[in-house]
């Protein structure tokens, strides 16, 4: 197509006027005649007349042009193609999965067997070495409950059942450092005994001596010494006493040693 012939159509497209009255006269007539009507179904048949009349008028005063209308009556143009609308789903939020801090173990505790109770017997175990009973005679040694570190009382219990007419005693502490005697004494009268003290070597010695013509009663006595030692828990594995006796023509001896406090 050359310059001139576009330019005639466009002075042509400029110069057209429409008249609206005749637009709407032909639409009216084209809508009451069906033999106007084309075969092919449109979406104007299913419209109601009111409704196609105004869209028509209005398609042609937007466009200006008779070709609108003219469409419009023999049919409605097809609308294009238009591409399947997808709906695209949107992402889930997933919410984290709330994890539930563990729950802590109860924890079990074994403390073991109960620590076994060992009752003490009423009086101390003597040394192997010992003999505590002889005749009327029965002894115990032990170490005085009110020793200390610094200071300690080594106690003799001895028992008779008969009347004893000749009694020697003698209570030995080993010399472990720092033994010095500090005083003795027993539960009889002291002016039946001839009591003396010595240290001798490694050796601390109390003696008590029955004096001739006193004698000794039936029953429970007590002799005792006290000394003052090096400071520490003082060991009396290598304290000893020993009794001599006689009673009724028959003499009798017991010793051995010192037992912790009860």
């Amino acid at each position: 197509m050359n310059e001139e012939i576009r330019r005639q159509l466009r002075e042509a497209a400029e110069a057209h006027e429409p008249n609206r009255a005749r637009i709407l006269a032909r639409v009216e007539r084209g809508v009451a005649d069906p033999s106007l009507r084309p075969r092919t179904p449109s979406i104007a048949r299913s419209w109601p007349r009111a409704a196609v009349v105004a869209v028509i008028a209005a398609a042609t005063l937007a466009t200006g042009g008779l070709a609108a209308a003219v469409a419009a009556i023999g049919g409605a143009p097809t609308p294009p193609a238009t591409a399947p609308t997808h709906t695209v789903p949107s992402p889930t939020a997933t919410s984290p999965t709330a994890t539930s801090a563990p729950t802590p173990s109860t924890r079990t505790t074994t403390t073991g067997p109960a620590p076994t109770t060992t009752s003490r017997s009423a009086r101390p175990t003597p040394p192997a070495d010992s003999r505590v009973k002889d005749g009327p005679l029965w002894s115990e040694g032990s170490l005085d409950v009110h020793s200390s570190i610094y200071w300690a009382q080594s106690n003799l219990i001895l028992k008779t059942t008969e009347p004893l007419t000749s009694l020697t005693v003698e209570l030995r502490i080993a010399q472990t450092g720092g033994v010095r005697s500090t005083g003795n004494w027993q539960t009889l009268p002291s002016d039946d005994f001839t009591v003396t003290v010595q240290e001798s070597g490694d050796v601390l010695l109390y003696r008590w001596a029955l004096k001739p013509g006193r004698t000794v009663p039936t029953g429970q006595h007590q002799f005792a010494g006290q000394y003052n030692h090096a400071t520490g828990i003082r060991k009396v594995k290598h304290d000893s006493y020993r009794a001599h006796a006689q009673s009724s023509g028959r003499s009798a001896a017991v010793w051995g040693g010192f037992a912790p406090p009860r």
